[in-house]
């Protein structure tokens, strides 16, 4: 590290801690992350007016790659580094900047300013050349920032959780305040957070002890706003003390699995898209909770796979999109699972040994990427448009979401499950990875059967299991994610500096089907029925998980064997993926039923008898402290409430019109039919 120095007006340079700055001037000093490539960057610090390479206050990196970017050749920082830079006393408010720049032009430096020791400002490079602009203003005591709104985008009808973020943007400890919630404009609940300890320039994530109830199908205005911060009115930055985002409320999708196995049904398989559309050895598919079907082509090691996006699927207005990212030979090497989450982000598993395709050390695992279009498979530098990538899981075999940026895989070569938190994405093409944390799960004696079949994994909707297919073990299992304590470190080593890379110990999972199966492939959850599929002959498998181990209770024997993806998609029909015929099927009963509950489970609410035509009889889980019970139409219409007065329900239904209903209990949601 090099310092040049220059007697400007605006600055005293000297290199001396906080505390040694004289009246009028603040301490700016910054914390440089390097990337696999730390050799490839260089960067100056001038005041805001002047151009890199003049007026230079300070510099860092490699001289060779300059302010013109050019070729690096030997020096600067170490791969994977972190360096302390500064600090600077400059007259307090001067407007600075940082010059970055990137020989390869694929950014990576992550650079964490601090203003009097606060962490103020925090920038990524992600290009040849880019300018980091700030002002030397140390924060001010109390400033509470709504920095995040975690309600989902896509929300089902009923009980709806509002939460959010709050970063402590001011010096002092923030201990109460006030937090409001409101809906198109009408105020719906505000609670008081108090004995807290947000420390400056953390994060506090809260949860309103407030549902949002009986808000109709489409779209909403939610505002989230922080006030009052340790009883002291309006903070320094009103400007940022409240939040919005548009909600869009959706049906619940209905359990109609029963349809599938009745005696005596009749089905109608519907190709969806095919080889015409550009399908090419699908193993997957998931859909956007707008309804767009997304299905993932394997594709080769070196060419990367490929998606193939419907739109308005099974409808006159279907339109299919194939795609490719400019670097899926890397970011999506040989997929085997797509998984969305619940806003425009989703991610996929590579079956690849490695992903760099060169003959090395294993170096790959679960990508996350945005379904945004003017982001997916659009240029953006050698690294592709993906949005993140940790790689600790070579020949990964399924992937499933569990919350915002938050992953389960199947490691197939470490014999592992996997948890990825991928945590702040670091936008498109860029290669920042510190801020991850992996999660390993060993013991459970998986096995795969080769790296072609996939293992699928599913999150149930209470978010407490995981089940996933065990493909060569010829089983499906179950893991209490809610369970284990951190231990020590992993076997297989980490090819990259993260926040977090520990084994999980003494975590719950059992086996939930060890029979009836051969080449188990895909797998989805609904209430308390999950759907296996067999790739060696083409069934879809229908259990009763109510109890441990699970009953098989139906089969739908499609005669196609090489189905692996499948997914209950809008109106709770089966769609599958066939990668030996290259097609996607949604398959529609003749005769719609809903699935029965079990009542010999505590872990749901239960909902009987189902078709109904006179009394509907519910018995609410131990766990569930709802007050009422909301009687939903298809439409999102308010039919009935009633006051919950012990844990057995009954509700007169004769009044209602034949037709499905959705029966919401604090967060859970039960279908039935009516008729």
């Amino acid at each position: 590290m090099k310092y040049l120095f220059s007697l400007l007006g605006l600055l005293s340079l000297s290199l001396v801690s906080y505390s040694q700055c004289p009246d009028g001037q603040t301490s700016v000093d910054f914390v440089v992350s390097t990337d696999n490539w730390g050799y490839e960057m260089y960067w100056e610090l001038t005041l805001a007016e002047d151009d890199c390479g003049t007026g230079t206050i300070a510099w860092g990196g490699n001289t060779n790659v300059g302010c013109n970017a050019g070729n690096p050749g030997n020096g600067g920082y170490a791969n994977n580094a972190v360096i302390n830079e500064g600090p600077w006393c400059v007259a307090t408010g001067a407007a600075l900047v940082i010059h970055g720049r990137d020989d390869y032009g694929d950014g990576g430096t992550q650079f964490t300013i601090n203003i009097d020791g606060f962490p103020i400002y925090e920038y990524g490079a992600t290009g040849f050349s880019e300018e980091f602009y700030f002002d030397a203003t140390p924060p001010p005591p109390v400033d509470g920032a709504l920095t995040e709104i975690e309600t989902p985008d896509y929300v089902f009808l009923g009980g709806v959780e509002i939460s959010g973020a709050v970063k402590n943007q001011g010096s002092t400890v923030i201990e109460s305040m006030d937090l409001m919630f409101s809906i198109d404009g009408e105020a719906m609940g505000s609670f008081t957070a108090s004995g807290l300890n947000i420390q400056p320039f953390t994060t506090y994530e809260y949860s309103h002890s407030d549902l949002w109830w009986g808000g109709a199908l489409g779209e909403h205005e939610l505002s989230l706003t922080v006030s009052n911060i340790n009883n002291l009115g309006d903070d320094a930055a009103p400007y940022n003390d409240m939040s919005s985002k548009t909600v869009i409320v959706k049906n619940p999708i209905p359990n109609i699995t029963a349809s599938y196995y009745s005696s005596g049904n009749n089905f109608t398989y519907d190709v969806i898209v095919n080889s015409m559309n550009q399908v090419s050895q699908p193993r997957d598919l998931d859909f956007h909770q707008s309804g767009t079907l997304w299905v993932i082509n394997t594709g080769t090691q070196n060419s990367g796979g490929s998606t193939v996006k419907v739109s308005s699927p099974w409808t006159v207005d279907q339109s299919s999109q194939w795609q490719q990212d400019g670097n899926a030979g890397h970011f999506m090497s040989l997929p085997s699972g797509i998984a969305f989450g619940n806003g425009d982000m989703f991610a996929t598993s590579p079956s690849v040994f490695d992903a760099n395709n060169d003959g090395g050390a294993p170096f790959t695992g679960p990508t996350l990427w945005s379904s945004n279009p003017s982001i997916y498979a659009q240029p953006s530098g050698g690294n592709g448009s993906h949005m993140d990538m940790l790689h600790e899981s070579p020949e990964a075999l399924g992937i499933a979401f569990e919350s915002h940026n938050t992953y389960w895989v199947y490691d197939s070569y470490n014999q592992d499950v996997v948890r990825y938190k991928f945590e702040a994405d670091h936008g498109p093409g860029n290669s920042f990875h510190g801020d991850g944390i992996v999660h390993r799960y060993p013991g459970m004696g998986l096995e795969r059967i080769n790296t072609t079949i996939v293992c699928h994994l599913e999150l149930d909707a209470d978010e407490r299991w995981l089940y996933f297919v065990d493909g060569g073990n010829n089983r499906v299992l179950r893991l209490d994610i809610t369970t284990g304590t951190l231990g020590g470190n992993p076997s297989f080593a980490s090819g990259e500096d993260l926040a977090e890379y520990k084994n999980i110990t003494g975590f719950v999972w059992e086996e939930v089907v060890t029979t009836g199966l051969v080449e188990p492939a895909g797998i989805d959850v609904i209430d308390n029925t999950l759907i296996v599929t067999d790739h060696s002959n083409g069934d879809v498998i229908f259990y009763d998980i109510s109890n441990m181990p699970a009953t098989e209770i139906g089969r739908l024997e499609t005669g196609e064997p090489g189905i692996m993806g499948v997914v209950l998609g809008p109106q709770g029909r089966v769609w599958y993926c066939n990668t030996t015929l290259n097609k996607v099927v949604r398959v529609e009963p003749d005769n719609i039923l809903l699935g029965t509950n079990n009542l010999t489970s505590e872990s749901t609410s239960h909902i009987y008898p189902n078709p109904v035509s006179n009394s509907l009889n519910i018995n609410i889980a131990s766990h569930n402290d709802a007050e009422y019970i909301v009687i939903y139409d298809s439409e999102g219409r308010v039919s009935t409430r009633e006051n919950i007065v012990n844990y057995d329900v009954s509700i007169d239904v004769r009044g209602l019109s034949p037709g499905i209903y959705f029966a919401v209990i604090g967060v859970e949601t039960l279908s039935f039919i009516v008729e």
